[in-house]
């Protein structure tokens, strides 16, 4: 039987609901064909609301509280297993276009990255560079989001090679003129934009496997839409921010949270007690906007999701040109999800809400994963990696703690897990929490800390109403952290089977 391809396509930072199928205010119809040719998953989840943390995840088939690369500015460490490694032992090829974000930006004596300065932008490196690359035999990777100072590798390559010899001009780069504050418009043509180039390189990758008659794992890595919110044109005038309906929070919700959700709100907040290492924090700053602002970076938003989905497109379509569509199971998704209004909120942090935890899922492949269908058993972004070689019918390695999806998404079981967990740790012991979910609740523990967070997802979905300090839900509370700690049990890996008794 013949082996199957695997193509998997993620946005970044991108909200649940923000496909045209189920979001009439948002057109996103290459998205659309994949909900109307596969499953879509209405409770899939990150393990991590942040990029290294998650997307190592991605790879490892681990938590970050089991791979280590625990928050931004660490990195995944080299001698990490990964699913790559056994799809190359098995004869396919792997690849990875697009972002990567494994490893961080700055080093130190102890730890190097090839994501980092000034080698991301050493395009001399980058021309010759042909290792082995987590797993992934081939790379064409880039660091930046829209504008971001972060441009270099191959997506500067390619622009070069495309007679864009002037690319640092739209980019805020040591040498560029772009300003910082730039919104909504960005100046770069859309066919030096990354999305063209994820595109174009995905489907020449594509054609090369169809010509040596090879299996594939190949992930095409978006950028957007991640914040800065910026898109050329004609797709900056796209949305009327007029006409869209801007997510707001509720008067007051934060009142029964915990400190840090209240300090958001405040015009200048003083999160100085939550720093240990001097980074900072994503989200954890004032998350006030103008009425005019937020309704202008809705419409951004949303154009970019369109802009990456007609690129999206471009790559499905190479699929059918190439005849191999039948063959290649394909999921797209994301690394975490994204606020833009909801709760009060915007970007990310360590705020567990669904906006921001909850994640687009859909998976296609002709003929075994059923089409047009939706289906509400949870998935983690964890179980990406077993379920994948469980299709091509790869031993999976017993360190790997995601759970095989295979049946589920063939819909031969209803379901292969009863809870979700997300973890959040941006600091040494200040900012460390962890999330449960089950089918009804969701609860939230901070380290070392009494207030938390639970939520009734079926009686108050849109979870303004914490329950976590109610006399009344105390019985809860401790049924909770029951169910809690034997997950936590559950996801220990076993790295090895006991073969004696002694």
């Amino acid at each position: 039987m013949k082996k199957p391809n695997i193509l998997l396509i993620t946005s970044d930072q991108q909200h649940f609901n923000t496909i045209g199928a189920f979001n009439p205010e948002i057109s996103t119809p290459n998205l659309d064909r994949l909900v109307k040719e596969g499953t879509t998953f209405t409770r899939a989840y990150c393990p991590n609301p942040t990029c290294t943390p998650t997307r190592a995840s991605i790879i490892t088939g681990q938590y970050p509280s089991q791979h280590g690369a625990w928050t931004l500015g660490t990195k995944l460490l080299e001698d990490r297993h990964t699913v790559g490694e056994d799809f190359i032992e098995n004869s396919y090829r792997t690849a990875l276009i697009g972002k990567a974000h494994f490893q961080p930006l700055r080093i130190n004596e102890e730890y190097t990255s090839l994501e980092s300065y000034p080698l991301l932008q050493d395009l001399d490196f980058w021309k010759e560079f042909k290792e082995e690359f987590y797993g992934f035999d081939h790379v064409e990777l880039a660091r930046n989001h829209t504008n971001e100072a972060h441009v270099g590798q191959h997506y500067a390559l390619w622009m070069e090679e495309k007679g864009c010899t002037n690319w640092r001009d739209y980019f805020v780069a040591p040498t560029g003129t772009m300003d910082k504050e730039l919104e909504h418009k960005w100046p770069i043509p859309e066919e030096y934009h990354y999305n063209t180039w994820i595109a174009e390189r995905t489907n020449h990758q594509l054609e090369t496997y169809v010509d040596k008659d090879e299996n594939f794992f190949l992930w095409a890595s978006f950028f957007d839409p991640h914040p800065p919110y910026l898109v050329p044109e004609p797709w900056d005038s796209m949305y009327d921010p007029e006409k869209l309906t801007i997510p707001k929070g509720k008067e007051n919700e934060h009142l029964n949270n915990p400190p840090h959700f209240q300090l958001t709100q405040e015009e200048n907040p003083d999160f100085s007690a939550y720093n240990e290492t001097g980074f900072g924090a994503h989200g954890y700053h004032s998350h006030r906007t103008s009425e005019e602002r937020h309704k202008k970076i809705t419409a951004t938003y949303y154009a970019m999701v369109s802009m990456m989905d007609k690129y999206i497109g471009k790559i499905l379509d190479k699929l059918d040109e190439l005849g191999i569509a039948d063959d290649t199971i394909v999921v797209f998704t994301t690394d975490h999800g994204h606020f833009f209004g909801q709760h009060g909120l915007q970007y990310k942090g360590g705020f567990h809400y669904e906006d921001l935890i909850k994640l687009p899922f859909i998976v296609r492949y002709p003929n075994k994963v059923p089409a047009g269908v939706t289906s509400d058993a949870m998935q983690s972004l964890v179980d990406l990696a077993p379920t994948f070689l469980s299709f091509a019918n790869i031993k999976i390695p017993m360190q790997m703690t995601g759970v095989d999806q295979k049946e589920v998404w063939l819909q031969e079981k209803e379901r292969a897990r009863d809870h979700i967990i997300c973890e959040f740790r941006h600091e040494p012991t200040t900012i460390h929490q962890k999330t449960y979910v089950d089918e009804r609740y969701k609860m939230t523990i901070y380290f070392n800390q009494t207030y938390g967070e639970i939520f009734d997802l079926q009686e108050d979905p849109e979870e303004y109403d914490n329950l976590w300090d109610k006399p009344e839900y105390q019985e809860l509370k401790k049924d909770l952290l029951l169910k809690y700690a034997w997950a936590e049990l559950g996801k220990e890996p076993i790295v090895m089977p006991r073969i004696a008794g002694a």
